[in-house]
């Protein structure tokens, strides 16, 4: 048996050891039960349980979660909006998300799945820098999708960022020491 200071105790019969627990005002808790002879500690098992919890909650705290965001596209997507949404993809891809990008094809241009396979091999070559191709470009059904993740981890992108805004600071402290030359107006000959 143990005490709630963590002091050992020994081997005492079960009423003693319940006996010296509430003498306390504490409970008995078995701690290992298969052990000979079992293991008992006097502890609050309300404030244990209580203890327990909160470092589950500050482990939940530290995990990101991971989301997959979706890109669609068509076969006949113009340059324009291929291109807004492929700054979509960078800007998923910076915040730290995967991106999920799918064609899908309706009626006859399930004729034309070569068409897709190009724009999201195109997609792919256009955001290789910032990404990681977590599955190449396949088709299911209907549907070819590929799924792009960030290249970077949330660290090293936090530094980017620090770095961005040091060098930001630095300029903008420059720029206000050293103010440009005034401009002077020549008068007309």
């Amino acid at each position: 048996m143990i005490d709630d200071e963590g002091n050992q105790l020994g081997i005492l019969p079960p009423y003693e050891a319940i006996k010296k627990a509430r003498e306390k005002n504490l409970d008995l808790v078995e701690i290992s039960p298969t052990a000979q002879p079992p293991v008992c500690r006097i502890m609050d098992y309300g404030k244990y349980l209580y203890q327990q919890e909160k470092k589950e909650r500050e482990a939940k705290k530290h995990q990101k979660t991971i989301t997959v965001k979706e890109v669609k596209f068509r076969i006949n997507v113009d340059d324009h909006d291929y291109e807004t949404k492929k700054n979509h993809v960078l800007r998923f891809l910076d915040e730290g998300d995967k991106v999920k990008a799918t064609i899908f094809f309706r009626g006859r241009e399930m004729t034309r799945t070569g068409l897709g396979r190009q724009i999201l091999e195109r997609l792919i070559k256009d955001v290789e820098s910032e990404s990681i191709v977590e599955f190449r470009p396949r088709q299911e059904g209907n549907t070819l999708h590929a799924i792009l993740a960030p290249k970077k981890s949330d660290k090293e992108r936090e530094k980017e960022k620090e770095k961005e805004r040091k060098q930001k600071a630095a300029a903008q402290a420059a720029a206000s020491q050293n103010p440009p030359p005034a401009q002077v107006a020549k008068p007309a000959p």
